[in-house]
């Protein structure tokens, strides 16, 4: 069984997530301390690549209307942001707004709180498909909350059994009300 680490979780106020052009809240990511060396570099006022794991996903869906709208087509979840899929995933970019401590304080999030923080990328820029740069636009609105979360892990494998793909998160009392383990 292959494992990823879920180094910290995403602590917000807001009840649902919502896209950055939709009013997206602030939020803080709260790191486990073992992890402050790798925030090292990381310097409000640019922008990162946050992924996620999508905890509360429907791993069996492969197909959605996208945004929920029931006049629009069945579409396949591989061409949608959809959080319900195979591997739930999120990729996310973030502008980060503050950091403290283990607490990086960021905008532009569409994510649930408690949700796993699987990894932080720098942002270096992106090119279109034929090779030019695009510029890249992001709304910058404001929100926020004061965090009290840790991390542990996010397990992922085959249950060659069955084959078929598991994922197992363990989810620490200091993550959840709870130190129950859930299997999305």
């Amino acid at each position: 069984m292959q494992q990823l680490l879920c180094v910290g979780a995403l602590a917000q106020e807001a009840a649902a997530p919502r896209q950055p052009d939709e009013g997206a809240p602030d939020a803080w990511l709260v790191f486990d301390d073992r992890y402050a060396p790798a925030l090292d570099g990381l310097t409000p006022g640019t922008d990162v690549l946050l992924l996620t794991w999508l905890d509360r996903a429907d791993r069996g869906t492969l197909t959605v209307r996208p945004r929920g709208d029931t006049t629009r087509p069945l579409t396949g979840v591989f061409a949608t942001r959809a959080p319900d899929r195979p591997n739930p995933i999120g990729l996310h970019t973030v502008h980060i707004l503050a950091i403290a401590g283990t607490r990086v304080h960021v905008r532009n999030l569409e994510a649930l709180d408690s949700t796993p923080v699987l990894d932080v990328k720098s942002l270096l820029s992106l090119r279109t498909v034929d090779g030019s740069m695009a510029e890249v636009r992001i709304d910058r609105s404001a929100g926020g909350a004061v965090p009290r979360l840790s991390g542990d892990e996010v397990r992922v494998g085959e249950d060659r059994a069955a084959g078929q793909g598991r994922c197992r998160v363990r989810y620490p009392s200091a993550c959840t009300d709870s130190s129950a383990t859930r299997t999305p």
